[in-house]
């Protein structure tokens, strides 16, 4: 049996966020982007052009958002964890999820663009 997985993504969602180990990210906070790539099977959505039978990417940003605005986590990957987590809870249509998240405004007496960090989940059906 074939199944068909649409892919949804979601690229340079980008916040002011106060994540970090150190008391000045925390209370100074720094520029973090998001990318989230959702896999779901869109069959029902596409045959009946109907929003209800999708994945709502709509509510998925404002989840999203709610974690870079939440009280500050110390790692990164453990915010990663945090998303997917969640969207995997809440959004059962969901079959595969992968989150990044870049950091910028490293305090690094050094020249670097970003940290990242990525994670997969994947729903295991029995």
């Amino acid at each position: 049996m074939k199944k068909s997985l649409n892919k949804i993504l979601i690229k340079g969602l980008k916040f002011h966020s106060h994540h970090g180990v150190k008391p000045e990210e925390k209370a100074i906070g720094g520029t973090y982007e998001v990318d989230v790539e959702l896999f779901y099977d869109a069959t029902d959505a596409i045959i009946k052009d109907d929003l209800s039978y999708a994945l709502n990417y709509e509510e998925i940003l404002f989840d999203i958002t709610d974690f870079m605005q939440s009280e500050p986590f110390d790692l990164i990957e453990t915010l990663t964890f945090e998303i997917l987590n969640h969207l995997m809870d809440k959004y059962p249509l969901i079959e595969k999820v992968s989150v990044k998240v870049r950091k910028y405004n490293i305090p690094f007496k050094g020249l670097m663009d970003y940290i990242e960090t990525e994670q997969t989940f994947e729903r295991i059906h029995k």
